[in-house]
């Protein structure tokens, strides 16, 4: 998450002391991810990607340093965020990747809002397909979708360090 005031650095931190004695090293990536290199001494790790709707709103839309879309052909950002998923899955051991669940309010956008949902829903549709697990969390209580089945480790992990 790009910080772009004292709210957003609050809650990027707030997550960073969450996750400080759990040993999580932190990687700030607010784009192109389909170029990073986890460092060799990292790689074949379990890697947490956090958060992929904030990370394609930053390739759509920028960090704020142009006031222009940057993808507004919503193939193509998604594509983008997809090659940088399937590169980090390529390095790592395992791959948790959040996204969040934005189609449920039945509200009917246009514009780059509704070019922005089609992408994430393409996004989280091929990740999903690729994933061997795939965990929904509901008000804290994570629920299997596709593999991980109920009292499973990685329910578990989820509960415990998400939920």
């Amino acid at each position: 998450m790009k910080p772009w005031d004292s709210e957003c650095e609050r809650r990027i931190e707030r997550h960073r002391q969450m996750r400080a004695k759990k040993n999580f090293e932190t990687l700030e990536r607010y784009r192109d991810l389909k170029n990073l290199a986890l460092p060799v001494s990292k790689a074949r790790t379990a890697v947490l990607l956090e958060c992929v709707s904030n990370l394609l709103s930053n390739e759509m839309f920028g960090l704020g340093e142009k006031r222009e879309i940057l993808f507004s052909d919503e193939e193509q950002a998604a594509k983008e965020v997809l090659e940088g998923i399937f590169s980090l899955q390529s390095q790592a051991g395992d791959l948790v990747v959040v996204t969040n669940e934005v189609f449920s309010d039945g509200a009917d956008y246009e514009g780059p809002m509704k070019a922005y949902l089609a992408a994430l829903g393409e996004i989280n549709r091929r990740t999903a397909e690729a994933a061997n697990v795939v965990m929904e969390v509901v008000a804290g209580i994570p629920v299997a979708v596709k593999g991980g089945s109920k009292g499973s480790g990685i329910q578990q992990y989820v509960h415990t360090n998400f939920g």
